[in-house]
């Protein structure tokens, strides 16, 4: 017998609210509801430890993998503000961790909170809290230490606030597990963090990324931490032998490895820096070989490919304005 066709008139249409947003479509936030979408909740985390970091607050992060694949993040940042916000009328809290596109990073061009963002599309937080089996945040600031639980998305007992015993202490301390509900893996492998870590090591000058894994009842600790940045690095990936010593070029314009960031977020597929370099460098070489007359006769002009396997190459940018293909940051 032939289904009955359902009828597709006003009543079909629906929205996703609350929590549901994300636990019923986490690849539009994430990318994938799979390993790679749950490895890039965890960064959204990172980039706020970051972004605080970078601003000049604290100079360690801490990354904890846990047996039971929950996740650890502690900042020595200022400490999120989830107090009552007046100009909202509503607890902070309940905009950072239950509404999306909420957050202190809009305002670009004041230059007032973060003046290059990583963390700018106010997504992360509330998305990772709500893709999260439960989640736990602990934060210090104004002499306070102020907690939170959510469970699933939902908010279990609201805000706890009490003075701290410790001092002048700031900072954020959030320890949640990804949801099996809504990625289906959430095993995310010891590597992704290590390379996760040293690339941002690589481009944060002077602070710490400390992970620890956990094996057992104990933790292996490793530690990132590139005084000088990326002249350290690509000494590093230079090696003894190289041609020529690394050479560092830095600019007051904001605006065989190759590897470029912005704000911070390796850019896996490149984009646009990556297309300016590689139009820079066939410009100027053509333009040496030209005046120096080293074109032999009929040979055509030199190419990118023709310079990459002899390059080690990273740049990194920042931009108060920045536009990324999507909410992964990776081009």
């Amino acid at each position: 017998m032939a289904q009955k066709k359902t009828v597709y008139g006003n009543e079909s249409i629906s929205a996703l609210k609350g929590a549901e947003r994300v636990r019923k479509r986490p690849g539009v936030i994430f990318g994938s509801d799979g390993l790679e979408g749950c490895e890039h909740s965890v960064f959204e985390i990172m980039s706020n430890a970051i972004d605080e970091a970078r601003e000049g607050h604290g100079r360690l992060i801490t990354v904890t993998r846990f047996a039971d694949q929950s996740i650890q993040v502690e900042d020595q940042g200022r400490g999120c503000p989830v107090d009552w916000n007046e100009k909202e009328q509503r607890f902070n809290w309940e905009l950072v961790f239950c509404e999306l596109y909420a957050g202190g990073k809009y305002d670009n061009t004041s230059g007032d909170n973060y003046e290059y963002s990583l963390g700018l599309n106010g997504l992360g937080s509330c998305a990772t809290q709500y893709s999260s089996e439960y989640f736990d945040a602990t934060i210090w600031r104004d002499g306070f230490q102020y907690s939170l639980h959510f469970e699933k998305g939902e908010n279990i007992g609201g805000l706890h606030k009490e003075p701290t015993a410790r001092g002048k202490k700031t900072g954020s301390l959030f320890h949640w597990k990804p949801d099996s509900e809504v990625f289906t893996d959430i095993n995310i492998p010891v590597d992704y963090y290590l390379d996760v870590m040293k690339r941002q090591a690589v481009v944060n000058a002077g602070i710490t990324f400390r992970f620890r894994n956990q094996v057992g009842g104990k933790f292996e600790t490793t530690d990132f931490l590139y005084e000088n940045g990326i002249v350290d690095y690509v000494t590093e990936l230079a090696g003894e032998d190289a041609l020529t010593k690394p050479v560092f070029w830095q600019t007051e314009d904001r605006g065989q490895v190759i590897e470029h960031y912005h704000n911070s977020s390796w850019l896996e597929h490149g984009g646009s820096p990556d297309r300016a370099v590689r139009s820079a460098f066939v410009s100027e070489l053509d333009a040496y070989l030209k005046s120096q007359n080293k074109y032999n006769k009929n040979e055509s002009k030199i190419t990118f490919p023709d310079i990459q396997d002899a390059l080690v190459l990273v740049s990194n940018n920042f931009s108060t304005l920045a536009s990324y293909e999507n909410q992964t940051k990776k081009a």
